[in-house]
């Protein structure tokens, strides 16, 4: 799972060798608000799950949590 979301998040931001892990911040990552919609879309249609992004999902493994929550 973090593999396919840090694939996502490498395509939004551009770089093909982004290191993201588990602790990796969105806040880190400098994704405006657009950005994160599209990217959480994006997770939502890969793992075929709906989330809703709230204030705590600070960093990758914050989301990975969220989607095995709602599977």
């Amino acid at each position: 799972m973090l593999e396919k979301i840090a694939d996502i998040l490498r395509e939004h931001k551009g770089d093909s060798e982004l290191e993201i892990t588990e602790e990796t911040a969105f806040a880190d990552l400098e994704l405006d608000s657009l950005e994160m919609v599209e990217m959480v879309m994006n997770v939502e249609e890969e793992f075929d799950v709906s989330i809703e992004m709230n204030e705590s999902i600070k960093i990758v493994g914050d989301l990975i949590k969220t989607i095995e929550s709602v599977k």
